[in-house]
């Protein structure tokens, strides 16, 4: 047996006696298609989409494809129907939402998990006014969330700094570590990395820092047609993926472990601090209609989106299947 085949059996044996599946799911009439394609993105607080793959072939999901993100982003991804379901972010979502873009929210994950690392020069999100900002792409989840930051203290996103386009995410760690810019978005292990090396220091951390610790940094996205044609379907890859959110907040040991064999970070220990630092409890009582309030109306406020919050709720948000969850997969 070769050591891929015996890490995915026994992954998927210790999912299954882990997060075993309850009674409900296995009366549900088998899901209308057995593939599904999820976004690979390189950060390492998305675990319990890539935790999620044996408990997909649970559901009955016999082929489960990780497609690579390139510059186009993950929500991209979802829009072009190059993907169906995948976690993704309030802030990237929501003008694609607001441009009528197929886009569509169904579960929140955790809080925050970005860190906005500055130079020694900078203690403020107002100091960085002027100042130069690196993000992976122009748009990007790190443009949006920045701009969010930006709009939340009064400044104007597209004026009051200067974007440099790093081409990766990696690359924006590389150019703040270079001295080409003055901050950048990070986002683990990237935080991790710069706080063993000593390189720069958090100004926000939206894990610990209010009000961006409140809500929901990271949520299950899909696209519409996805969900209207395959609402079995749907709804047994959200459980999957929460199931897997429950794993990552009761046994932080066991994911990491999990983590490191198949691939996504080199470290234990850096995933474990991962782990251990996000809020994976939360996603039965974090107001997944407030997070997208929340940056809707920073976005509208700045006019980097020309549709009122509640528009944004009301196209991009359905909140029946995660109802039906939190009553299924009770704490």
């Amino acid at each position: 047996m070769s050591r891929r085949t015996f890490l995915r059996q026994t992954s998927a044996l210790g999912a299954a006696s882990l997060l075993g599946l309850p009674g409900e799911s296995r009366a549900e009439p088998p899901p209308e298609t057995t593939k599904i394609r999820l976004v690979k993105l390189p950060a390492i607080c998305l675990a319990p989409q890539y935790l999620a793959e044996e408990l997909l072939r649970l559901e009955g999901f016999s082929e489960v494809e990780y497609v690579e993100m390139d510059r186009s982003g993950g929500d991209e991804f979802l829009v072009q129907g190059r993907a169906d379901v995948s976690v993704t972010s309030p802030p990237s979502m929501i003008p694609m939402i607001d441009a009528g873009k197929g886009l569509i929210a169904l579960a929140g994950i955790h809080g925050g998990c970005y860190e906005l690392f500055a130079n020694e020069r900078i203690n403020a999100i107002r100091e960085l006014k002027g100042k130069r900002v690196a993000v992976s792409a122009i748009p990007s989840i790190e443009y949006y969330y920045i701009a969010s930051m930006l709009a939340y203290v009064g400044m104007d996103p597209r004026k009051d700094v200067v974007w440099v386009d790093a081409q990766s995410f990696d690359e924006t760690m590389q150019y703040f570590i270079d001295g080409k810019v003055d901050a950048f978005l990070g986002f683990p292990p990237q935080p991790q990395k710069l706080r063993a090396r000593k390189i720069g220091h958090v100004i926000v951390n939206t894990a610990q820092d209010r009000p961006w610790q409140q809500y929901f940094c990271c949520m299950i996205g899909a696209r519409p047609e996805f969900v209207s044609r395959y609402p079995v379907a749907t709804r047994r890859a959200v459980r999957a993926i929460l199931k897997a959110t429950d794993w990552c907040a009761r046994e932080p040991e066991a994911a990491a472990r999990v983590m490191v064999a198949k691939g996504y970070e080199p470290s234990y220990d850096v995933a474990l601090e991962v782990l251990k630092s996000l809020s994976y409890d939360r996603w039965r009582t974090y107001d997944i209609q407030d997070s997208l309030r929340f940056y809707a109306l920073r976005l509208y406020e700045v006019g980097m989106i020309t549709s009122t919050p509640q528009r944004i709720i009301d196209r991009g948000l359905d909140l029946r299947i995660v109802n039906e969850l939190k009553k299924e997969l009770k704490a």
